[in-house]
C-alpha cells in the first residue's frame, strides 16, 4: 500500500517519533548517557518548531549543506495540520485544509515532496441560512461565496470594493507605513463596517459569519489595518491581494485540497531530514545568546547552534525565557498577539448525501455552532464528511457546552441545511485548537487596534542570533500554510547568510 494510503497515520508517526528520540538518546537511561546529556548537542541551526515553517526552514539549511537540529514540543511533526486517519488509509484533516491560486511557495513544495492536490467538492448550489431561512446560490455569480442576499447585497458590494481598494496601499512587507495606517489601526474592523454600510442586523452578522472562520475572532477584535494587511496578503509578488481570494472557493484559497492530507507535506520533510535531526516531545524553554553562539535549552537536553530559528506561534514564542531579553518591542508584539478561537466540527455519513440534492456541502449560517461549511469527502467519494467551522463567540459558547449538547446542535444545524438524513451520522468529531497546548488557538494571531503601528516592525526583524519564522511573519499569505512555507524560506535565508 502507498505512503498516502498507510504511512502518515498519527499512531504511526508517534511510534516513529518516539523511536527517533529513543536512537537519538533520549529514551534510555544510566550513567554514560546521563554523561552525555551534560554536553550539548550541537548544529549549525537550531530550529524550534516542526510545523512547515520550521521543516522548510530546516530542509532549506539541510539542502545547503549545513547541520540542523529540529526540537518539536509535540509527539508529531506538522503543527497547526493534522490528519484524521479513516479506515481503508483515508483521512481527513483536523488543521489547516486548503490550497489555493497564487500560493506559489506551499504548491512548489508539494511538488518538491511528491504530494498531489485535487479541488474541492464545489459542483451545485451553496446555501446561506439567515433569518431561519435557506437561499440556494451558486458561487459562479459575481458575489461568489457571498450570498446574493437582496438585503444585504448593496452593503457586501461597497464594502468588499472599498476594502479591496484600501488594501491596494497597504505594502505587505510593513503595513505599519502606509500612508493612513495610523487611522486604519486605530479602529477595528467592526467600528469601520458600521460606519461605512447601512449597519443592519442581517449585514453585521454578515460580517461576522466571514471573520470567524478566517480569522477565529469576531470583527471587534481585529483592527482595520490588519484586516487590509491580511486582504493584501492574499495575493503574491505578481497578483494584488483581494477579499475575495481569502473568502472564495472556486479562484481563492480553498479552490484545492492535499491528496493524502495537508500533514503529509511536513512528514515527508521530516523523514528526507532523518529522525536523528528531529527530537520530539522537546519543547524549547530557554534560548542563551553569546559571543560564541546560541543555546536552547529543553526539560532533558541543551543545544548549541551558530543561529537560532524560532518557528512557533508568537505567543507561545513570548513564553521561552530569553537571555539576554528580548527587545521592549518584540516582547510586547508577542503580548499582543493572541491566537484566534477556531473549532472544527466534522460529520461523516455514508455517502455525501447533499450532493444527490445538488449541493457543494458548503453553507454560511447565521445561527447555530457553525458558521461555515465545506465538502471534505475523500475524492472516491466515501465516506460523506461535512466539515464545520465554529469560530471566535460561538466557539467560546460552544466550549462551554457539554458534549453531548455540542453534537445535538451541531446535527440539528446541518438538519435545517441538508435535512433529516443529516441526523444519522456514521461518526461525529470535533476538534479544538484552543486546548491543544502547544497551539492555544487557530488558525492565526490576531492583531487588535494599534498593535501593528506600534509594534509590528519586530515582527521578523532578528534579535542578535535568533531569527523568526511562522506564517504570522510572512509577508504573503499570513495565516496560511503557504505563509508557513514562505516564512521558513526566508529564515533559511537569513541564516545561511551568516554561517
Amino acid at each position: 500500500m502507498s505512503e498516502g494510503n498507510s504511512g502518515y497515520t498519527r499512531r504511526r508517526l508517534i511510534q516513529t517519533g518516539t523511536a527517533g528520540a529513543v536512537a537519538a538518546g533520549l529514551g534510555t537511561a544510566g550513567s554514560a548517557e546521563g554523561r552525555k546529556r551534560r554536553r550539548p548537542r550541537k548544529a549549525d541551526v537550531i530550529v524550534v518548531g516542526a510545523g512547515y515553517a520550521g521543516l522548510t526552514a530546516a530542509y532549506r539549511v539541510a539542502r545547503k549543506g549545513k547541520s540542523v537540529i529540529v526540537l518539536e514540543a509535540r509527539d508529531r511533526v506538522g503543527g497547526r495540520t493534522l490528519n484524521h486517519v479513516l479506515p481503508g488509509g483515508k483521512w481527513s484533516e483536523l488543521g489547516a485544509t486548503f490550497v489555493g491560486p497564487t500560493q506559489d511557495r506551499v504548491l512548489a513544495l508539494m511538488k518538491e515532496t511528491g504530494v498531489k492536490r485535487f479541488s474541492t467538492y464545489d459542483t451545485g448550489d451553496n446555501v446561506y441560512h439567515a433569518g431561519g431561512m435557506n437561499q440556494r446560490f451558486s458561487d459562479t455569480s459575481p458575489f461568489g461565496s457571498a450570498p446574493p442576499d437582496p438585503t444585504t447585497a448593496a452593503d457586501v458590494a461597497l464594502v468588499v470594493e472599498r476594502l479591496d481598494m484600501m488594501s491596494t496601499s497597504v505594502p505587505p512587507d510593513a503595513p505599519w507605513t502606509a500612508q493612513n495606517a495610523d487611522d486604519w489601526d486605530a479602529q477595528t474592523l467592526y467600528s469601520w463596517v458600521k460606519q461605512n454600510s447601512s449597519g443592519s442586523k442581517q449585514f453585521m452578522n454578515l460580517v461576522q459569519i466571514a471573520t470567524e472562520p478566517i480569522f477565529g475572532a469576531e470583527a471587534r477584535d481585529i483592527s482595520l489595518l490588519f484586516t487590509l494587511f491580511y486582504i493584501a496578503a492574499s495575493g503574491n509578488e505578481q497578483n494584488p491581494g483581494t477579499f475575495e481570494r481569502n473568502f472564495d472557493t472556486r479562484g481563492g484559497g480553498q479552490q484545492w485540497r492535499m491528496l493524502g492530507g495537508t500533514q503529509l507535506v511536513p512528514i515527508r520533510l521530516a523523514k528526507r531530514l532523518g529522525h536523528r535531526r528531529i527530537f520530539l516531545n522537546s519543547p524549547a524553554r530557554r534560548i542563551v545568546q553569546s559571543h560564541g553562539g546560541v543555546h536552547v535549552h529543553t526539560d532533558r537536553l541543551t543545544f548549541h547552534g551558530k543561529r537560532v530559528i524560532v518557528a512557533v506561534p508568537p505567543p507561545l514564542a513570548g513564553r521561552i525565557r530569553y537571555d539576554p531579553l528580548l527587545p521592549q518591542n518584540r516582547d510586547q508584539l508577542t503580548q499582543r498577539m493572541p491566537m484566534g478561537t477556531l473549532i472544527k466540527a466534522e460529520i461523516f455519513y455514508d455517502k455525501p448525501f447533499w450532493r444527490e440534492d445538488g449541493l457543494t456541502g458548503q453553507f454560511l449560517s447565521d445561527e447555530g455552532p457553525i458558521s461555515a461549511s465545506f465538502d471534505i469527502t475523500p475524492p472516491d467519494g466515501k465516506p460523506g464528511i461535512i466539515m464545520g467551522f465554529i469560530g471566535g463567540d460561538r466557539a467560546r459558547v460552544f466550549q462551554a457546552t457539554p458534549a453531548r449538547q455540542r453534537r445535538q446542535q451541531v446535527l440539528s444545524e446541518l438538519q435545517k441545511i441538508f435535512g433529516d438524513r443529516a441526523l444519522h451520522p456514521k461518526q461525529y468529531l470535533e476538534f479544538s485548537w484552543v486546548t491543544q497546548t502547544w497551539t492555544r488557538g487557530c488558525p492565526v494571531s490576531v492583531l487588535g487596534p494599534g498593535t501593528l503601528v506600534g509594534f509590528g516592525a519586530a515582527i521578523r526583524k532578528p534579535v542578535g542570533r535568533i531569527h523568526w519564522a511562522g506564517t504570522e511573519t510572512s509577508t504573503y499569505w499570513n495565516g496560511y500554510m503557504d505563509g508557513a512555507v514562505r516564512s521558513g524560506e526566508r529564515a533559511a535565508a537569513e541564516v545561511l547568510a551568516h554561517i
